[in-house]
């Protein structure tokens, strides 16, 4: 078998957006996963998403739970580890 012939009945994927908002000028909009970061920490607490809002040019920290965390990674979106996994 050849790749060709292996991604032959293969279509192009649209690229995953997530909405969010901004709570200095409340724009609403659709991010590429590439415009947001995941931090992961120890606690709830610790672990947040941010990116820079498309329409004021403010950076936004926001918290993420379980799903949210789910949902940025299986994204794509950038994921950076506050703490050790040992």
């Amino acid at each position: 078998m050849t790749v060709a012939s292996a991604f032959a009945g293969m279509r192009s994927v649209a690229p995953v957006v997530f909405k969010a908002g901004c709570p200095d000028c409340r724009g609403r909009f659709e991010l590429a996963a590439s415009a947001l970061r995941l931090a992961i920490g120890a606690t709830s607490r610790t672990t947040f998403y941010s990116f820079t809002c498309p329409e004021c040019g403010v950076s936004v920290r926001k918290p993420a739970g379980e799903r949210i965390v789910e949902l940025l990674t299986g994204g794509g979106v950038s994921t950076l580890r506050l703490h050790s996994t040992l």
